[in-house]
């Protein structure tokens, strides 16, 4: 298994480590790999729309495919659902970005109501890519793990957590050293370097602008970390603005 951090609009790192996925499934005797995307494929990054096509055409190709709901895709869905009233929340938090990426224009986004903003990329959103956010996950079980987005409540069984806590939370899970039951593997809260405790495993480090998404890897007792090679947010925006 490959769970592959916070990506955040960031496809030419995305399309790093999944060329390194495929070079590491090569020497594995062919044997096939699942992929778990642990959310947030946008916002903030300038190709929100390219990273969900590559998710899109992975699952299309049979691959295991298993994707999250992050905090930011809940905004995002919510909008498409009829929800204009977020687009300013939306827009806070990176959404922006997104809607360049769909095709929505400097202009259209300049003078636009929220309502016919939101209408307009209702519009621009292949049904393919809602289709994809309509059938996220809200958690992954595989033997010894979670995977989730953000995090757990502490105390509360596995099969009782809330929406709202797997999606956002933060201090409460980040501070625990509570035994979870399984080792939670999660996204959401960027830290410089990936943190392995023995409770979580948290893979977030900032891609964005950092240039450097973490892949988390797994196979029986084995784990191991590896990362795109780091491009800076500068260089992303410059190749974007060409």
């Amino acid at each position: 298994m490959y769970a592959i951090g916070d990506i955040h609009g960031r496809c030419d790192l995305l399309d790093d480590v999944l060329q390194q996925i495929a070079a590491q499934d090569a020497k594995n005797a062919g044997n096939p790999s699942e992929i778990i995307f642990l959310g947030d494929l946008i916002d903030r990054g300038p190709e929100s729309a390219e990273v969900v096509e590559r998710v899109v055409a992975l699952r299309a190709s049979g691959r295991s495919i298993s994707v999250l709901l992050g905090n930011h895709e809940e905004v995002f869905l919510r909008i498409l659902q009829g929800e204009a009233n977020l687009l300013p929340m939306f827009i806070k938090i990176g959404g922006r970005e997104t809607l360049f990426s769909y095709g929505i224009t400097r202009h259209e986004y300049d003078t636009l109501s929220n309502e016919a903003l939101a209408e307009r990329i209702r519009e621009l959103v292949p049904p393919t890519h809602l289709a994809l956010l309509n059938d996220c996950d809200e958690m992954v079980f595989r033997g010894d793990y979670v995977f989730v987005h953000a995090g757990i409540r502490p105390g509360i069984p596995l099969a009782e957590q809330s929406e709202n806590d797997l999606r956002w939370i933060r201090n409460p899970f980040l501070e625990s050293n509570a035994d979870h039951g399984r080792i939670i593997v999660h996204g959401h809260t960027v830290t410089e370097e990936a943190e392995l405790r023995t409770n979580r495993i948290g893979i977030d480090t900032g891609a964005v602008y950092s240039g450097r998404l973490t892949v988390l890897g797994i196979d029986g007792t084995r784990r191991w970390l590896f990362e795109s090679a780091a491009k800076p947010a500068a260089e992303t925006a410059r190749r974007s603005a060409a």
